[in-house]
């Protein structure tokens, strides 16, 4: 996605942070802007709405899987099937870092090195509802 105008220096930082903290950095940079009725350059907006959107996807998928895995673990057959497929996904396999703690990491260590390169990240499906919401 190519829009007009680069990214400030202080934007390439900001949207990178967002992401390192989960949305927590984007969050409070729109409270502030909010407060000090400050726009928002679609850039950062961009970026600052995907970390937020990112982080509330993470904990609804894993508490949702953790939820479902908890109840089908109790059904004799499925338990057994379930708990081996929850060992393989959650073993270390790098350091201490399990398939799925790979997988959200590689995602992540994208989305920070492209917004801080100035460039959209493009996540597929999620990058669609951004730019949808965002009107871009």
């Amino acid at each position: 996605m190519q829009h007009r105008f680069e990214p400030l220096p202080l934007e390439k930082i900001i949207a990178p942070l967002s992401y390192l903290t989960a949305g927590l950095v984007g969050f409070v940079w729109l409270l502030l802007g909010a407060i000090l009725k400050l726009g928002l350059r679609p850039f950062l907006a961009y970026h600052i709405y995907q970390s937020i959107f990112l982080s509330f996807l993470f904990f609804i998928i894993s508490t949702g899987l953790t939820l479902l895995l908890g109840i089908l673990s109790i059904i004799p057959f499925i338990g057994d099937i379930i708990s081996v497929l929850t060992f393989f996904l959650s073993t270390p396999i790098i350091a201490s870092f399990s398939l799925i703690n790979l997988l959200v990491g590689l995602l992540m260590i994208y989305a920070i090195i492209t917004s801080f390169m100035g460039k959209y990240t493009q996540i597929p499906w999620v990058s669609g509802i951004i730019k949808a919401n965002l009107r871009m």
